[in-house]
């Protein structure tokens, strides 16, 4: 057998199980056969990237557990929340650059979809500078305001100064894995995660602990190594979206900026962006309030959150499914088609989700003790697994009806229902019962059950309307 038989081979086992959840789906009447596999196709790339990023974070965070203890993992918790900011800009970001070149894909204008992509990584750069200038001198302060302990402000500062210098990379990375997606094509992006996240892990394992011929930086070796990988990450990315192999390209010539594709940027993104920035906004407080409650309690809460990711990181994948398979639906004029594709898409992540986030709930003891050695921290940490392991329905409806939404170009309504859920009910319900009524820990879990269905609600009942649609043939000039 040649190697172009074993291509071909390897490539239809793979579309077969890709094919077998939805089939088996469609014999029970719950979704189309065709429109579940097309978003299982899009989505299982993004869940692999999903879950090797997960898996990353989880590795400094038991790394740095191993090295340094819970001190550690706090100034990683705290470091990080920082850091979020800017991902949650490119996040915001690249979630309109993927709504744009998605729609311009399904009416066929290529080169309008090459001309987004290159407004958003401008846009990137112009955003990243001065957050990574402003951290590197401000690092600790920035640390200090969450009311963290005198050793993890120095190490969460360490940290965090040296993780932002890879922020633009990050930015660039996520805009042309968006670009990719929004052409149909999320394969490409894993691959190159598949490069990336090994390398990180083996990167910061080298500097965490000192092997070899490396300095042994601990935490701030976990910084170090992120920040190197960003770089190379986005090198690749930058190779391979110039060339003329792939449907997503960056053409470094002509035009470089149009007031119009920008303001449509905007008018996707800030939305998103407004309830990213909202999101992580709101874990600072958050943090703050943990951290009335010791530092042992912000590391539990940080290996809780990081474990159960796993579970909820699926929903990233079929998320992006929902955006490029809505919005390439609506470019077509095809408004009927996308609305089945939402709700084939929701029902095949909770069909995934649900016995991801069983499992680890399981096995929550176990894992948590590969992270500390403190009984009371390894206790704390189980139950806040099994907190979001119950979460996990809430946090799938949120995200693929928030892709819908996005591939749609409306993206008011994911922000009301994050600033309730985060406002209106997380931060109230934990600080006045769980400080000023004296009910600790367990108010903290009944906020964060909250902060994850309420928004899921508010989702579901916008893409039930419809509204949607309408929203989508204003961005597109046909209303």
């Amino acid at each position: 057998m040649d190697d172009k038989e074993k291509s071909t081979e390897i490539k239809g086992e793979r579309n077969r199980l890709v094919r077998a959840l939805p089939r088996a789906l469609s014999k029970l009447g719950l979704l189309d056969e065709r429109r579940g596999t097309e978003a299982f196709s899009l989505a299982w790339p993004v869940i692999i990237t999903g879950g090797l990023r997960v898996a990353l974070r989880l590795t400094d965070f038991l790394m740095v557990g191993v090295a340094v203890g819970a001190a550690g993992v706090a100034a990683l918790g705290f470091g990080f929340q920082f850091f979020f900011i800017g991902f949650a800009l490119a996040l915001a970001l690249s979630s309109g650059t993927i709504s744009l070149v998605s729609q311009h894909f399904g009416a066929g204008e290529y080169k309008k979809a090459d001309f987004v992509l290159k407004q958003s990584v401008w846009l990137a750069l112009m955003i990243s500078i001065p957050l990574m200038v402003t951290t590197w001198f401000y690092a600790e302060d920035m640390i200090a305001l969450l009311g963290a302990e005198a050793n993890v402000i120095r190490l969460g500062g360490a940290y965090l100064r040296v993780l932002m210098l890879g922020l633009f990379f990050r930015f660039f990375s996520m805009i042309s894995a968006r670009g990719f997606a929004g052409a149909g094509d999320t394969r490409t992006p894993m691959y190159i995660q598949a490069f990336g996240v090994p390398f990180n892990v083996i990167l910061n394992w080298l500097l965490i602990f000192g092997i070899w011929r490396f300095p042994e930086l601990g935490v701030l070796g976990a910084g170090l190594g992120t920040a190197i990988t960003n770089l190379c990450v986005a090198a690749i990315f930058f190779a391979l979206i110039l060339s003329k192999r792939f449907k997503a390209r960056l053409r470094l010539g002509g035009k470089q900026w149009d007031f119009t594709v920008v303001k449509k940027l905007f008018t996707v993104s800030i939305p998103l962006l407004s309830m990213r920035m909202a999101r992580t906004l709101g874990r600072f407080p958050f943090l703050w309030i943990l951290a009335t409650f010791g530092t042992g309690t912000v590391a539990a809460f940080q290996v809780g959150r990081r474990v159960q990711l796993m579970a909820m990181q699926p929903a990233w994948g079929f998320g992006t499914a929902a955006s490029t398979l809505v919005g390439q639906s609506l470019g077509a004029e095809k408004e009927s088609e996308a609305e089945s594709y939402g709700w084939d898409t929701l029902k095949i992540a909770i069909v995934v989700m649900l016995p991801i986030g069983l499992l680890l709930a399981i096995f929550g003891g176990p894992i948590s003790g590969l992270f500390a050695d403190d009984p009371e921290v390894i206790s704390l940490s189980k139950l806040f697994i099994y907190v979001n392991a119950v979460g996990v329905l809430g946090y799938a409806v949120n995200r693929i009806m928030r892709g819908g939404l996005r591939g749609a170009g409306d993206t008011r309504w994911p922000l009301y229902g994050n600033l309730i859920g985060i406002y209106g009910w997380m931060l109230p319900v934990s600080y006045f019962f769980g400080i000023k009524l004296g009910y600790g820990v367990p108010a903290i879990f009944a906020g964060i059950l909250g902060s994850l269905f309420i928004p899921g609600v508010v989702n579901l009942i916008r893409f039930k309307s419809g509204k949607w649609k309408g929203v989508s043939r204003r961005l597109r000039g046909v209303e």
